[in-house]
């Protein structure tokens, strides 16, 4: 299953900035393999300088965006369980910028929260080895749209992609 076996009314359209990140023909499952890899190498490189910066006022600094990455994941990884148990109880929306400061990002090194990063994505790679490409194929309602538990996962990977995208630009 690749992100072209998806249909655009799987998710909502905001989405798509990320899923479009995933190359056409990856494998979901690989994508998380292969994005544990790049994601970890990635932010190990943030020279020690560079992991507290911010290119503008109120913008998160590496470390922040590592821990966004992680927090997303867990509720992307959430919202993919509950739509292929084919749960049908809409799913809230989440405020990413309320969860910055209660997560202490700052104050964690970066090989703390690298830790922390593979341990969620250990769990995602076993929640999606768990489930059948049927179970994945399952529409819920989620931050009041609808969305696919692949749909869901694709985001997952996407998003890590777009993350990185912009560090490299803004942030290296």
């Amino acid at each position: 299953m690749t992100r072209l076996d998806l249909n655009t009314s799987e998710y909502d359209p905001y989405y798509s900035r990320y899923v479009e990140k995933l190359p056409e023909n990856l494998p979901l499952r690989q994508s998380f393999e292969m994005g544990k890899g790049s994601v970890v190498g990635f932010f190990k490189g943030i020279p020690e300088i560079k992991q507290d910066y911010r290119y503008a006022e109120k913008k998160w600094n590496c470390k922040e965006i590592l821990q966004h990455l992680v927090d997303t994941e867990r509720i992307f990884q959430y919202r993919c369980f509950r739509i292929a148990r084919n749960d049908k109880t809409e799913l809230a929306g989440f405020d990413q910028n309320i969860y910055n400061l209660p997560s202490m990002a700052k104050a964690k090194t970066m090989e703390e929260l690298i830790f922390e990063f593979k341990i969620v994505r250990e769990s995602s790679i076993s929640l999606l080895n768990s489930l059948r490409d049927d179970d994945l194929k399952n529409i819920g309602i989620a931050n009041g749209g609808p969305m696919s538990a692949r749909a869901a996962a694709f985001t997952i990977t996407g998003h890590e992609i777009w993350h990185m995208e912009t560090i490299a630009e803004k942030y290296l």
